[in-house]
């Protein structure tokens, strides 16, 4: 992206046009007050600012609309809007068009059709800005937030009050909220290092994680369904069979025969049927009281064998502990001929038996049998204590399902009563039984649910894998060294101070250091504006040459104004070299200016070949190469930036 023109408007209609070279140097010099520094301005106020930061004077009062033509690769932008209303402060409204070979149009059809934010939109795309957004870390307090082409405007424009500033490096103004911040924040995306791939990686992670809370929130549901579907169904089947629905005979009460009785139920039609016996919720009681007694019975067995193995467990502690006593006699010496146990009482090698070693030595014996009979029981008795259990259960769900077939039937007998007809209550009852028939999820639903969770499991963790893996402090680090190793070529080409010292890019900082052995010096604690100046343009030159060399989305333009001042004496007799030849050659420091100047040339035609810079001056080269860069004339009154008719 490259500035191909500036146009201005009058409030008559009439129109001024500055045509620049896309490619290479482009120099404007003249008198002071002819407004070369006010060109900055108007090119961020049509690349998506708002505030309109224009000085006020002859141009603001003379000027109705701004206009500038961008060039691209494959096509033309021009965005043109108007001096803000009533003195105002901003305006966010603009004239947008596109085309491969745009001019600028007539006064009569500038129109408002877009504003600011489509500007920034369609800028930052076509430049190639990727959809982004800031690395913040958690503990931090401010919001993520995406780059786009107004976070290139610091490496773009370097003011006249800037250039020489030893405390900022590049441009941004005081209204800014934390722009030092913002530039650590975006630089990295623009210079590659917080990459689209990063961003795409964390879209389709938030995508997968929603997906999975979905799922899981499908599965959850298809889960309790199946959970709670065997104790409905046997619920809807007994009052199935209260109202008549169903045969009064006994199904497989498993999940497929109650099922199948249910979906036989489907079929009924009104008839005349029998009164039901009356005996269906007595016979359920005594089912289910049986069913209570055998509960009570199983738990019964299952607290005993829970109280012996309690009681087998401590016996095995106490003769495990006695045996470990007892077997420390096994430590005492044997006797070197026989390899019998010795006493410790008895005369060495006499060979005596004592009554109180024999009684020891017996006991450790007897233990020793008794617990290992004691611990080959433990598996049986686990087993024993395991099935009870298992049984215990069975009749806890038997218990479980007669309690909703008592519910059930007492309910049918309930709705038989309040209806007054059976057939009735019986169109009710399968109507709730095609209800549950339809929403009952299949076993292939499920498994489907368990499936597609498993899988998007495995996405979500497979993409925090990825994006936990981002080398991106590595490829910063990796970045800025070769971008410090550019700034140290430039700066000894300057020959300014500190140029025998390797230079850094502070980024956390926002400066430059110079890395000496005994200690770094920040650009802040160096001194003399020529060094300044080297600094500033040092840094912004390598930046560029980083950003082309590797097609970053930064705009390949730079617009620096009177970079030269420090050259000359005095910033009056600066100002009042007025583009002059003969004024540079007499007052300034002419082999710096010329310097620069060559520095400036080489790096659009030998560095970074097609790179458009545009200098505004007071000084003026005879040098042809330099008066081939002029865009126009050197500007006095007149001519200037607004023509002096204009009312």
């Amino acid at each position: 992206m490259k500035i191909k023109s500036i146009h201005i408007y009058s409030h008559e209609g009439k129109r001024r046009d500055l045509q620049f070279k896309v490619d290479g140097l482009n120099v404007i010099t003249g008198r002071s007050s002819t407004g070369k520094s006010a060109l900055s301005d108007i090119i961020e106020y049509c690349m998506g600012r708002s505030t309109f930061n224009v000085p006020e004077g002859i141009i603001r009062d003379k000027v109705a609309w701004y206009a500038v033509i961008y060039q691209f690769d494959r096509e033309q932008v021009l965005v043109a809007k108007t001096t803000p209303p009533s003195g105002g402060a901003s305006c966010s409204t603009t004239m947008l068009r596109r085309g491969t070979n745009l001019q600028a149009p007539p006064f009569k059809e500038l129109v408002i059709n877009s504003n600011d934010e489509a500007v920034t939109a369609l800028l930052s795309r076509l430049l190639g800005i990727p959809e982004n957004r800031t690395d913040v870390a958690i503990e931090h307090s401010r919001d993520r937030y995406e780059a786009h082409i107004k976070h290139t405007f610091y490496y773009l424009f370097q003011k006249q009050g800037l250039v020489a500033n030893k405390d900022q490096l590049f441009n941004y103004r005081q209204d800014e909220y934390n722009p030092a911040q913002t530039i650590r924040d975006t630089l990295p995306i623009l210079l590659g290092v917080s990459s689209e791939d990063r961003y795409k990686l964390e879209s389709k992670l938030r995508v997968a994680k929603r997906d999975l809370k979905i799922n899981s929130k499908m599965l959850q549901q298809a889960r309790d369904t199946v959970d709670t579907a065997q104790e409905k169904a046997i619920g809807l089947y007994s009052e199935a069979r209260a109202v008549g629905v169903v045969a009064s005979i006994d199904v497989d009460t498993n999940e497929g025969g109650i099922i199948e009785a249910l979906r036989s139920a489907l079929s009924w039609k009104p008839e005349k049927i029998p009164e039901d016996d009356g005996n269906r919720v007595s016979r359920i009681e005594e089912e289910l009281s049986q069913l209570r007694k055998d509960r009570r019975k199983a738990q019964a067995r299952i607290d005993a064998a829970r109280q012996f193995s309690k009681r087998a467990g401590g016996y095995e502690s106490e003769a495990t502990e006695q045996l470990e006593r007892l077997a420390s006699i096994k430590a005492l010496p044997r006797d070197s001929e026989t390899g019998e146990w010795q006493w410790p009482f008895s005369e060495r090698n006499l060979e005596l038996e004592t009554p109180i070693a024999t009684v020891l030595l017996h006991e450790l014996q007897s233990l020793d049998t008794e617990l290992r009979i004691a611990t080959s029981q433990r598996p049986k008795l686990d087993a024993y204590l395991s099935d009870l259990e298992g049984n215990a259960q069975e009749i806890a769900g038997a218990i479980k399902e007669k309690e909703a077939e008592m519910a059930a039937a007492i309910a049918a007998d309930e709705v038989i009563a309040q209806m007054g007809d059976r057939n009735n209550a019986a169109a009710r009852v399968v109507g709730r039984i095609s209800l549950f028939l339809e929403n009952l999820a299949p076993n292939e639903e499920l498994d489907r649910l368990e499936a597609e969770n498993r899988r998007l499991k495995l996405r979500v963790e497979g993409l925090e894998e990825r994006i936990g893996a981002d080398d991106s402090n590595e490829r910063l680090m990796s970045i800025l060294n070769i971008i410090s190793s550019q700034l140290t070529h430039y700066i000894r080409q300057f020959e300014a101070e500190f140029h025998e010292y390797p230079a850094r890019f502070d980024l956390a900082n926002i400066t430059i250091v110079f890395d000496r052995l005994e200690r770094s010096v920040p650009m802040n604690r160096t001194g003399g504006g020529e060094n300044h100046l080297a600094y500033h343009l040092s840094a912004l030159l390598a930046l560029h040459l980083f950003a082309v060399k590797n097609n970053r989305p930064i705009p390949q333009f730079l617009l620096i104004d009177q970079p030269t001042q420090v050259y000359f004496p005095s910033e009056q007799v600066y100002q009042d070299a007025d583009g002059s030849v003969q004024k540079t050659e007499s007052d300034a420091d002419l082999d710096a200016v010329r310097r620069l100047f060559e520095l400036l040339l080489k790096f659009t035609q030998e560095d970074a070949p097609g790179f458009q810079l545009i200098v505004t001056e007071h000084a003026n080269l005879r040098e042809k190469w330099f008066q081939d860069s002029l865009v126009e004339q050197p500007w006095t009154k007149p001519p200037a930036l607004v023509p002096e008719e204009w009312p």
